[in-house]
């Protein structure tokens, strides 16, 4: 069943488990890596490609990268300088290179900024509910993230992984011996946190979030039978269901 939040939505029962992502459900990500590319494609000053156009060129590069490089800022930086080396026409320095590094750089000097009602929220979740961050990147990255952001002891586990599909779902569900009609999979990311966690039996909470990466973008799968989504749009809202 999918259905938008209401003020006159029961609220579940205590004791669900709560599966939750980290980059842009419970603090900012993508905007800083949205600069860094305005900047990028600044710098780079095509005289025949539009930016949108460099864009374009930049998202299949990333597709590519993210094969070879997984997810995280190394794996950025190397489809900055990818990106740059197709399609500058003039020659690329080491000069230029160091400059296009800056811009993914610049990301990691970005201190934590929690998205509205997030510590409050996850604060009062914890009391009543069995958290566990599940969140997908370069295992340092998110570490760090989680350690500077303050939320780590509202979380019983976390699960850093490679990539969200239905198996790695699977693979937690079996972990930490989650019982599929009492847990949930809660984050802005159709691609990575709705759809593979409905195809592993999960139900899901769809975040919405204006900036989720363009990568992270698909259409929300269709509900499988007795199985829940919902939709909410902003984190503050959890406390009023869970």
């Amino acid at each position: 069943m999918r259905s938008l939040y209401d003020c006159s939505m029961p609220r579940f029962p205590n004791n669900q488990t709560l599966l939750i992502d980290a980059d842009d459900t419970l603090w900012e990500n993508n905007i800083y890596f949205e600069r860094a590319i305005a900047a990028f494609i600044g710098f780079l000053d095509h005289k025949e490609y539009s930016p949108a156009e460099v864009r374009q060129t930049l998202n299949a590069v990333e597709r590519e990268t993210i094969l070879s490089h997984g997810y995280g800022l190394s794996s950025f930086a190397h489809s900055l300088l990818d990106c740059f080396e197709r399609l500058s026409s003039a020659p690329v320095t080491e000069e230029k290179r160091e400059r296009v590094r800056g811009f993914a750089r610049a990301i990691a000097e970005q201190e934590i900024e929690l998205l509205p009602g997030v510590a409050e929220t996850l604060a009062g979740l914890a009391t009543r509910h069995r958290l566990i961050l599940m969140t997908k990147g370069n295992h340092a990255e998110q570490a760090d993230k989680l350690a500077r952001s303050g939320l780590a002891p509202h979380f019983a586990a976390v699960e850093i992984v490679a990539e969200k599909d239905p198996p790695t779902y699977r693979e937690v569900i079996s972990r930490h011996e989650l019982t599929p009609h009492t847990s949930w999979m809660i984050g802005n990311s159709p691609k990575s946190d709705i759809n593979p966690a409905l195809a592993a039996g999960l139900h899901a909470v769809f975040l919405v979030h204006p900036d989720t990466w363009v990568l992270e973008h698909a259409a929300i799968a269709a509900v499988p039978w007795g199985q829940h989504l919902i939709e909410l749009d902003a984190f503050i809202k959890l406390g009023d269901i869970f």
